[in-house]
């Protein structure tokens, strides 16, 4: 995982506080809460009829899986990293046709698919990789 593409990208999303002593397993928690942070925001804006806000917030998602993509480690994730990758596309293309089709169904399920991820990733241990 590059830890300094997590960070400055939680660091662009305007987080505050615990980011500079955040590990690499926290890091990747604060993204894929910003993420579904984002998605729910957009699903609100949709709601709202606030189309401009609506595309905003789907492209903070966006930005943040295609960080959380560009961290992965193929050498030491293996199967896994390859899968998330494919995952994390998938989740992008749900999250584009949401936006072009204006549709929070789209965005209910690209929400479920990452908030699994986050629930396999909270089991994690954070201390595993020490």
């Amino acid at each position: 995982m590059n830890g300094l593409t997590a960070l400055k990208q939680y660091q662009q999303m305007g987080a505050h506080g615990g980011v500079m002593d955040a590990s690499p397993h926290r890091l990747i928690q604060m993204l894929l809460d910003g993420a579904l942070s984002r998605i729910l925001s957009a699903k609100a804006s949709l709601r709202q009829n606030n189309i401009a806000k609506k595309g905003e917030q789907i492209g903070g998602a966006i930005s943040i899986i295609e960080s959380l993509k560009a961290s992965l480690d193929f050498k030491k994730g293996g199967e896994i990293s390859k899968n998330l990758e494919a995952l994390y596309e998938y989740i992008n293309h749900i999250l584009l046709q949401a936006n072009i089709k204006n549709d929070d169904a789209l965005l209910d399920e690209a929400g479920k698919l990452l908030s699994q991820i986050k629930m396999g990733w909270d089991a994690i241990d954070p201390n595993a990789a020490q």
